[in-house]
C-alpha cells in the first residue's frame, strides 16, 4: 500500500495509514500488522507526527537531542533544542550512568519510567543492551515496591483503568485507548500481586512491566501492547484508609457481579481488537483465575502466567537440570510447598511433559509429585475438604503435618517452592535434602527476593555446595569453599514474551499445553555446556532475544501443526521469520 506524506505549514507531517475497520470486530490486516516489526527507515506509520513543540512532547517519536540539523529544520524544532547533535548511542550512555548513581531500586525504576514517559525508543534501548542489570528494576523484585506505594508515584496513567463505575460502558473505554491495532493485553485485577497480596488499583505496575518486557525480550512493538488494571475494589484496608489510594473505595465485588463485569470485559476486547488478540491474565487470586482459564480457553486466545508461565519456565529448568541430574524426568520425585495456581500449575504440566516422554497415562504419572499446602501433606485421606484444583495431587500416604515430614516421608529428588512465604526451606529442611540425594534439587520460586523460600548462599551453604539451585527473583553468584556458584533465575520472563511473541507472528487463536511444552523444551535447548559447568540450568538473560526468538519459532511451529495459526503459509524458517519480525527500538529518519 502506497503511503504518502504531505508537508503542512501547520506544523503536521501527515503519513496517509489509517487503519481501516473489518465487520466482525477487528483491524483489516492492510499493512502486514501482525508483523511485530515496524522499522522501516523512515517515518513510522501512523496517522500524523507532530512537528515543534508537540513532537518533542511525544514519547513515541521523540528523539531529544538526536534530531539532526535537517530533521530540525524539517520539523520547526529550531531553538526548541540545545545546539549540540548526539548520537542515540551516546543518549544511552549517559542515562545508565545516571541510572547507577541511584542506590535505592525505586528511584531507578522511577528514572526508568519517566523515560519511557519521554522517549519510548531510548527506554527500550537501554532495557534491551542492559537487560540484566535493569530486569530487576523495571520487574520482580523492585516492581512490587512499585505497585506498594504506585499511589505516592502516580504521574501519567500508563494503561487502560477499567473499574465498576464502566460497566456496561467497556467497549466505549476500549475505544477510548488511541492505539487500534492491539495484539497483547496484559490484564490483572490486583488481588494477588506478587506474593504481596491484595493491591487493587495499585496494581497496574504489574501488566505496564509486562508489557516492557514483552517489547523489549520478545519484540512486540510496544504501540501493540496494552496494559490493562480491572478495578472491582479492594479488601486491603490500609490502602483503602490512604489519602493518596487511586482506585475505588470499596470492599471488592465478588461472585455474579464479578464474573459478569470480567466476561462484559472479554466479550469487548474480542469485539475490538478480533480474535487474534492475546489476553494474558496476571495476579488474579486462586479461585478467580482457574476459572477465568477454564472459561475462557475454549473461546478467546488467552494464557495466565502465574499458572501456565510459571509451569513453563520451571519444567524447563527440571528438563536442563537432567543434564546435571542424569536419569529422565519420570526417574524423578517431586514435592511441591505450596498448592495454589504457581504449584498446582506447575505439576500439571510436570506431568504432562512426563506422560508425553513415556507414553503413561497421566493420572499415573501425577503420583511421582507431592503437593504441601498449610495443613501438610496433600494426601487421599483429605480429598473431600480440598478445592478442585488440589484433588488430583491426594496420593494415598499418611498424613505429614510439616515440610520436613513431607521431605523425610516422601524422599523427594526437587524441592520446590511456591508458597509465596519466605524463609521456609530451613536448614533442617535443606539438609533432609542435601541427606539423600547426591546434587539435590532445589527452587525457591516465591517472588519478590524477601519471600523466597531460602537464598542461593543458604542452599549452597547447607547443602555443602551439592545443590543446585534456582528462585523466581535474582540473587547474586555465591562464594562457597573457593568455587563460585551462579544461581539459575526461574524467571517467568524467559517464558511469555518468546510465547506471546510465537502466537502473534503466527496468528494463533487458540492456546494449547503442548504450546507451553515446546516452549519449556526451547528454552531448555539454549542452555550450554559452559552454562552447565557454573551449575546454571538456565541460559543468561544476555542472550534472552535470541532465547526468545527459538521459544516464539517453536511455538508458532505447535500452533501450525495443531491448526490454530491464521498466519499464511507458513514461512519456511520460523527462527529467520521471528527474529525478522522483532521491533527493534533503534531511531528512524524523519524527512
Amino acid at each position: 500500500m502506497e503511503s504518502t506524506l504531505k508537508e503542512q505549514r501547520g506544523g503536521e507531517s501527515v503519513l496517509d495509514l489509517s487503519p481501516r475497520s473489518t465487520v466482525g470486530g477487528g483491524v483489516e490486516d492492510v499493512y502486514g500488522e501482525d508483523r511485530a516489526t515496524e522499522d522501516q527507515l523512515v517515518t513510522p506509520w501512523t496517522i500524523s507526527v507532530a512537528s515543534g513543540y508537540s513532537l518533542l512532547r511525544d514519547p513515541h517519536h521523540n528523539k531529544g537531542l538526536a534530531f539532526t540539523e535537517k530533521e530540525r529544520d524539517a520539523h520547526y524544532l529550531r531553538g526548541l533544542l540545545p545546539p549540540a547533535v548526539i548520537s542515540q548511542e551516546l543518549q544511552e550512555k549517559k542515562l545508565m550512568h545516571s541510572i547507577r548513581q541511584y542506590d535505592v531500586p525505586l528511584h531507578k525504576y522511577m528514572a526508568m519510567m519517566e523515560l519511557e514517559e519521554r522517549n519510548e525508543r531510548l527506554f527500550y534501548k537501554l532495557l534491551i543492551d542492559n537487560v540484566e542489570e535493569l530486569l530487576p528494576v523495571v520487574y520482580t523484585p523492585t516492581v512490587g515496591e512499585a505497585c506498594q506505594k504506585y499511589g505516592s508515584i502516580f504521574k501519567r496513567p500508563q494503561g487502560l483503568y477499567i473499574s465498576l463505575k464502566e460497566k456496561g460502558k467497556i467497549l466505549e473505554v476500549l475505544k477510548n485507548w488511541p492505539e487500534r491495532m492491539i495484539q497483547v493485553i496484559v490484564v490483572t485485577d490486583g488481588e494477588r500481586i506478587l506474593g504481596l497480596g491484595d493491591l487493587g488499583c495499585q496494581g497496574m505496575g504489574i501488566p505496564v512491566g509486562k508489557l516492557a518486557l514483552y517489547t523489549a525480550l520478545g519484540g512486540v512493538r510496544p504501540s501493540a501492547c496494552l496494559p490493562i488494571t480491572i478495578d472491582v475494589g479492594t479488601n486491603n484496608e490500609k490502602l483503602l484508609k490512604d489519602d493518596f489510594y487511586i482506585g475505588l473505595r470499596q470492599k471488592r465485588a465478588t461472585g455474579k457481579e464479578y464474573y459478569d463485569f470480567l466476561h462484559e470485559f472479554m466479550t469487548a476486547v474480542k469485539q475490538n481488537y478480533g480474535e487474534k488478540v492475546l489476553v494474558q491474565f496476571e495476579d488474579f487470586a486462586n479461585h478467580n483465575a482457574f476459572e477465568l482459564l477454564a472459561k475462557y480457553g475454549t473461546t478467546h486466545l488467552v494464557f495466565n502466567d502465574d499458572i501456565q508461565g510459571t509451569a513453563s519456565v520451571v519444567l524447563s529448568g527440571l528438563v536442563a537440570s537432567l543434564k546435571l541430574l542424569g536419569g529422565t524426568l519420570g526417574d524423578h520425585t517431586f514435592l511441591f510447598l505450596g498448592a495454589g495456581e504457581a504449584g498446582t500449575g506447575i505439576a500439571e504440566l510436570i506431568a504432562l511433559e512426563m506422560s508425553k516422554q513415556t507414553k503413561v497415562p497421566l493420572e499415573e504419572t501425577r503420583k511421582k509429585i507431592w503437593l504441601v499446602d498449610s495443613k501438610g501433606l496433600i494426601v487421599h485421606s483429605r480429598k473431600e475438604s480440598l478445592q478442585h484444583f488440589k484433588k488430583p495431587w491426594a496420593h494415598e500416604h499418611e498424613p505429614c503435618n510439616t515440610l520436613l515430614d513431607a521431605v523425610k516421608a516422601i524422599k523427594p529428588t526437587a524441592l520446590i517452592g511456591t508458597s509465596g512465604v519466605g524463609k521456609t526451606f530451613t536448614k533442617e529442611v535443606v539438609e533432609a535434602m542435601a541427606a539423600f540425594n547426591k546434587q539435590p534439587l532445589i527452587m525457591a520460586l516465591s517472588n519478590p527476593t524477601s519471600q523466597a523460600e531460602c537464598t542461593a548462599e543458604e542452599a549452597y551453604r547447607w547443602t555443602e555446595g551439592r545443590a543446585i539451585f534456582a528462585s523466581g527473583s535474582p540473587f547474586d553468584p555465591v562464594e562457597y569453599n573457593g568455587k563460585t556458584y551462579v544461581p539459575g533465575q526461574a524467571n517467568n520472563a524467559y517464558i511469555f514474551p518468546g510465547l506471546g511473541f510465537g502466537l502473534v507472528i503466527s496468528g494463533a487463536i487458540r492456546v494449547h499445553d503442548d504450546m507451553l511444552l515446546a516452549a519449556s523444551e526451547a528454552l531448555a535447548g539454549q542452555v550450554t555446556q559452559e552454562h552447565y559447568d557454573k551449575g546454571m540450568i538456565y541460559p543468561p538473560f544476555s542472550n534472552i532475544r535470541k532465547i526468545s526468538a527459538h521459544i516464539a519459532a517453536n511455538v508458532a511451529a505447535k500452533a501450525y501443526e495443531l491448526g490454530v495459526a491464521t498466519r499464511l503459509p507458513r514461512p519456511v524458517d520460523l527462527v529467520k521469520y521471528a527474529e525478522s519480525c522483532m521491533y527493534t527500538p533503534n531511531y528512524r529518519t524523519y524527512r
